[in-house]
């Protein structure tokens, strides 16, 4: 799916995220992460293989929830995406200190570069809802 301006901006403006991946049992597992784009891709960095990369590796099924400032009408804007993830390994230090750029200050590393390689989620858009401009 092709994001248009307003969910790339959204996705770009240093919002936390929630992450939900699905448990073995079903239930959902909730993370907070920095989230940047890699073309119509939506990456997040993780320097070891947490619970939820394992979640993803086991089913790639996933949705990612921010609230994003504004509102329409009394309701707080939020945008919610359901998609598929992958994993890919090696990356995450050069992708957290760049998305520590948006998330703490310019010209903050927040990762040494000699950090280990960790792993990228990339999750593919299947589906934009939520409350916004993304909604017209």
């Amino acid at each position: 799916m092709i994001l248009n301006n307003k969910v790339r901006q959204a996705l770009t403006a240093g919002n936390l995220a929630h992450l939900v991946t699905l448990n073995k049992d079903g239930s959902p597992q909730v993370s907070i992460v920095w989230v940047g784009l890699e073309g119509d891709e939506i990456v997040c960095a993780h320097l070891n293989l947490y619970k939820k990369l394992k979640n993803i590796q086991r089913d790639a099924r996933v949705a990612l929830s921010m609230v994003t400032g504004g509102k329409t009408n009394e309701l707080d804007n939020y945008l919610v995406i359901n998609g598929r993830a992958r994993i890919t390994e090696g990356g995450a230090p050069e992708l957290v200190n760049r998305l520590a750029q948006i998330y703490i200050s310019p010209g903050r590393k927040y990762v040494p570069d000699e950090a280990p390689g960790g792993y990228i989620t990339h999750i593919t858009v299947e589906h934009i809802h939520g409350i916004g401009p993304w909604d017209e």
